[in-house]
């Protein structure tokens, strides 16, 4: 016991805690049967009880075109930031009714941003990943992240990109006023450079004489993180020029991307974004990362990505200075970004072409 790291101490000790709900949930998974027919479970991952954000969000478009009851269906999906409660016991329930599994596979722990404790994200990933039949992953980044981290998989798979409603998220009728640049980050936002990046470009680009605001919107995820990011724009003078608002809902999104030129995504290997697809669904274009899934969702005309190395053992999120640049550089041709950002995802990001690309999977698994 001694010799255990942190992780592995606490995840004894949760797994005691847990043993009680354990026990009452293997009573629920008793009752589980296979369907004859197409009818997708979730677990509790679509639990009304529990609020749809993040990693279930995408769930929602397979729940309306094949969910069955949650105790009786042919194949199983489930998503890897977004994981069931005791999903390995879900998962070999499952394996001994035959149904079918599909493991949709995001990004996974690395020394960047988990350090020691990367291994308490792969552990139960890399297991439930082998329980599958199938695989998706989000993007060639999460793939290239899972065989690294994860270990090779020999399993038949493919890469979907997370879809966007195009309906929803649509380009504003009436685009905003040429002045002021109208910025925007949004999102959960898990470490402080992400944010105070965005804070200096703000600052870069006006003492530049470029009239910029700069909307953030969402969580702060690191202690003191409104203090901090309110302190900093106070230290810049910049008071006036950046809204701070609180977490929101898709609905909400959609028209904070309609009241903005641009998009500022500085977060370092993020593996498929949401947020950088739903800009470019609603005509934003992206100015971010090239790392993580970046490249492969924004492309070379619907925004401007600031160089990275990949380094799994540290955090490099763009300076505001080199936002800054590439945000002018966009600017300069903005509209033609625009309609390049809307064609961009009704080409790869359509979300009813992913549930018809859903419905051929599953199709095939069950036959």
């Amino acid at each position: 016991m001694s010799e255990m790291i942190p992780w592995q101490f606490r995840r004894r000790i949760r797994s005691a805690l847990e043993f009680p709900a354990r026990r009452a949930a293997g009573k629920r998974l008793a009752l589980i049967r296979r369907s004859e027919h197409l009818a997708v479970g979730f677990g509790d991952a679509l639990d009304e009880r529990r609020p749809v954000h993040g990693g279930a969000v995408k769930l929602l478009p397979l729940r309306n075109a094949f969910g069955g009851d949650e105790r009786e269906f042919s194949l199983l999906y489930a998503v890897s930031s977004r994981q069931p409660g005791f999903a390995e016991d879900l998962l070999e329930r499952c394996r001994q009714c035959g149904i079918r599994i599909v493991w949709n596979q995001n990004g996974v722990g690395y020394p960047a941003w988990a350090g020691n404790e990367s291994e308490r994200f792969n552990k139960p990933m890399r297991a439930l990943r082998a329980m599958a039949d199938y695989v998706i992953y989000q993007s060639e980044f999460c793939r290239i992240s899972a065989d690294k981290f994860l270990g090779p998989c020999g399993l038949p798979s493919e890469i979907l990109y997370n879809p966007v409603d195009l309906e929803k998220f649509r380009p504003a009728e009436i685009q905003p006023p040429a002045k002021p640049l109208r910025l925007l980050t949004l999102g959960t936002h898990g470490y402080p450079e992400r944010v105070f990046s965005t804070i200096h470009c703000l600052d870069r680009l006006r003492r530049e004489g470029v009239e910029t605001e700069l909307t953030i919107a969402g969580r702060f995820q690191w202690k003191a993180g409104g203090a901090q990011v309110s302190g900093l724009i106070r230290q810049l003078g910049l008071e006036n020029y950046v809204a701070i608002l609180p977490p929101f809902s898709q609905e909400e999104a959609a028209g904070l991307y309609r009241k903005h030129h641009l998009v500022l995504h500085p977060k370092y290997m993020d593996p498929c974004p949401t947020v950088a697809i739903e800009a470019l669904a609603s005509g934003c274009p992206v100015v971010g990362s090239r790392s993580g899934g970046m490249p492969e969702l924004v492309g070379s005309d619907c925004g401007v990505l600031v160089d990275a190395e990949t380094d799994w053992s540290r955090m490099i999120t763009p300076t505001g200075v080199e936002l800054a640049g590439a945000v002018q550089l966009l600017a300069s041709r903005l509209e033609a970004a625009r309609k390049a950002s809307r064609q961009r995802a009704e080409r790869l990001f359509d979300v009813r072409k992913w549930v018809d690309r859903h419905a051929e999977i599953f199709s095939g698994l069950l036959r």
